[in-house]
């Protein structure tokens, strides 16, 4: 048994909710708010961690506040902060910094996404924590890292896109840069930040050593970017807008139809052949120009008018029929009504009502938890006392703490 082993105990026990999950028994401390870092923990939650949240008395995580509202709650702080434990700290007062140190004796994962140095003045940074529980992962979210010269710059899913070539990259070829349609500059941070966590939880198994992780969401975003940035530092090509088509690969984008848009994806020779005879074009497979892949990206103002001719004489239905049989791969452009009724995501339970609400579920499966349960985001300061109690706290000591508005 390694030493992580030892501590959390076995991956099947059952953890504070009563859910299972191979991250049971993890305990993790969440001082995150707005995207970037409640998703993180969002995700290590629903993936059998026991998280607890920590909150401002009162007012707790922003988010909290934003419309619209289900069930009286923010459906964007339900959505993030499901599987977790809500506790409320003043962290500006000695007390609650006190109660926050004790809580982080007792935890295996401690999540931040402040500007770098706030945690540092509160005396709550990584040093410090590590000093009185040396084997902790602490992970440090924000939007340009713990170094550099923006380090200190405030920064927003929309500031991190532009900053980081995303939005060059992103919207008509004939338009302006446009933003990714999801808060994928938080996003991408957030997984990054998971995988960091995981993997520094990993060799702190077989180390015992503790580490800070330290992710940017700057960072992440030119990390999504491999291909753009990989074309350009060793080919000298200099990535544009394409809209919904390949910058190599071709036809591989959207095409009109006799009524809706479909999208097709050819990467091979084999399937480029299915698809000009599926669309009754044979004479396409052996013309010059498109000759393969990388010809047909090259030529792909003569080689569109040609295929949405032939695209125009069905239906978007009739074509997903069609190019399915013909192995072609293609599909809809669904909205957000269409995807959550699609019978794919129906049938991979990617949609579940938690608590009195419904919402997306984490992706991961596994053969050995085939059905990992979630629970609905805590009310504010729902667990401060149960947590404290964990900690040591007498019902004295929390009741001068509830006095004192430390919580």
């Amino acid at each position: 048994m390694n030493k992580l082993e030892a501590e959390t105990g076995d991956a099947e026990q059952t953890v504070g909710s009563g859910r299972r999950g191979p991250m049971a028994g993890v305990r993790v401390l969440d001082v995150t708010h707005m995207l970037a870092g409640p998703y993180c923990t969002w995700l290590l939650g629903a993936l059998g961690a026991e998280v607890t949240k920590v909150e401002m008395p009162g007012r707790g995580d922003f988010t909290r506040g934003i419309a619209p509202f289900a069930a009286d709650q923010s459906i964007y702080f339900m959505s993030v902060n499901r599987n977790k434990r809500s506790v409320t700290l003043d962290l500006k007062q000695a007390a609650g910094r006190t109660a926050l140190l004790r809580m982080a004796e007792r935890a295996h994962v401690f999540v931040e996404n402040n500007r770098p140095g706030v945690m540092r003045r509160l005396g709550l940074d990584y040093e410090a924590l590590a000093r009185i529980n040396p084997g902790i992962v602490y992970a440090s979210i924000s939007g340009f890292g713990q170094s550099g010269p923006y380090s200190q710059r405030p920064a927003f899913d929309a500031v991190i896109q532009a900053m980081s070539g995303m939005m060059s990259v992103t919207g008509e070829e004939d338009g302006p840069p446009a933003r990714v349609g999801m808060s994928i500059g938080d996003i991408g941070a957030s997984l990054f930040g998971c995988i960091g966590i995981l993997a520094a939880l990993a060799d702190r198994a077989v180390t015992g050593r503790g580490a800070q992780v330290d992710v940017a969401m700057f960072d992440a975003q030119i990390a999504l970017l491999e291909n753009a940035v990989a074309r350009y530092l060793n080919a000298g090509d200099r990535p544009r807008r394409l809209g919904s088509r390949h910058p190599l690969i071709a036809p591989f984008q959207a095409f009109p139809t006799k009524d809706e848009p479909i999208v097709i994806c050819v990467d091979t020779e084999a399937q480029w052949g299915r698809l000009c005879r599926a669309i009754e074009r044979p004479d396409l497979i052996s013309h010059p120009l498109f000759a393969n892949g990388s010809m047909r990206a090259k030529h792909h103002a003569e080689l569109e008018p040609p295929l949405i001719s032939a695209l125009s004489k069905h239906t978007q239905a009739e074509w997903l029929s069609i190019l399915a049989t013909a192995e072609v791969p293609a599909g809809p452009i669904n909205d957000i009504p269409a995807v959550v009724e699609d019978p794919q995501a129906v049938a991979r339970g990617l949609i579940r009502r938690i608590g009195e609400c419904a919402f997306v579920s984490q992706p991961i499966r596994f053969s050995s938890y085939p059905q990992l349960s979630e629970q609905p985001a805590p009310a504010l300061g729902e667990h401060t006392q149960k947590v404290l109690a964990e900690c040591g706290y007498s019902d004295e000591e929390i009741s001068a703490m509830k006095a004192g508005r430390t919580i």
